[in-house]
């Protein structure tokens, strides 16, 4: 009876070791930070401690076994881009759709203002969103919506000075701020069409006009030259120039072995009268 006694305790013993070594195990706690990241660790009490802030580590790198129920908040602190996006009524009341990219980084080493006075994890959402946002819509609303595209370059440096003033005195760093891509209503991307066309039709005709001016100065110069010339011949047309043409004419006639042909002089420059005896 002893001997079975002494068994059963031997069992409970270990099987209480057991139920310690598994609670032991199970509560223990080792907080990950992967690269890239800071982690703020915290601890959250089961029953006894106060919990709180209890470290910071840097990634990657583990915080330490403990009994302790610690947890681990991870804050990326690497350049991150943020985009917005945006329909903004312009100033001559057309609605004009657009992003705005800003590259936005969380200073090393401070994690602890990021989680305590920031919002942890959603610090963007908390303290950057709805600025960013306003000033964009500041910037946007005082142009037209033609020159939204303009001046694409000075609304993007002043969002970003105001943006980066806003986060000077917080953990985190405007890297870049760039605008995307602009694009119009259906309305006027259609009157951008319609006068792209008619520019061109325009540019055709100017085209047509110059061609028809050529042509215009070309025929004007070839009837000048046929003036020109009918002048000259009127005026190199003399009588002598005429009887001498007329004795040439004459001659090879007179050469032709079927010359059937008489010529009567008559009038004083011998201009003869042609008569052709029916065959």
């Amino acid at each position: 009876m002893i001997k079975k006694l002494k068994v059963m305790s031997s069992v409970v013993s270990v099987f209480f070791i057991l139920i310690l070594s598994a609670v032991f195990l199970t509560s223990c706690t080792n907080p990950h930070t992967p690269a890239g990241h800071e982690g703020y660790v915290f601890e959250d009490p089961r029953i006894f401690g106060k919990g709180g802030f209890r470290g910071i580590v840097s990634g990657p790198g583990n915080y330490g076994v403990s009994l302790w129920r610690n947890r681990v908040i991870n804050i990326d602190i690497r350049p991150a881009t943020y985009t917005e996006q945006f329909k903004i009524l312009a100033k001559d009341d057309l609605n004009v759709s657009f992003n705005f990219h800003a590259v936005i980084a969380v200073s090393a080493g401070k994690v602890l203002d990021v989680v305590q006075k920031f919002g942890g994890e959603k610090w963007y959402i908390r303290f950057v969103r709805e600025p960013f946002r306003t000033f964009v819509r500041d910037a946007v609303q005082r142009n037209t919506s033609r020159d939204i595209k303009a001046n694409r370059e000075i609304i993007a440096r002043e969002v970003e000075g105001k943006l980066a003033a806003h986060l000077q005195t917080s953990p985190f760093n405007l890297v870049s701020l760039v605008v995307g891509d602009i694009n119009y209503p259906d309305i006027v991307a259609h009157a951008v069409e319609k006068k792209l066309a008619a520019q061109q039709l325009l540019e055709e005709k100017s085209v047509q006009k110059e061609i028809a001016q050529k042509d215009a100065e070309i025929k004007i110069e070839e009837a000048k030259g046929i003036a020109e010339a009918q002048k000259i011949i009127n005026q190199t047309l003399t009588t002598n120039y005429l009887q001498h043409e007329a004795i040439k004419a004459q001659e090879k006639m007179a050469g032709s072995p079927n010359h059937t042909t008489v010529y009567i002089p008559v009038g004083p420059n011998g201009m003869p009268v042609v008569y052709t005896p029916n065959k």
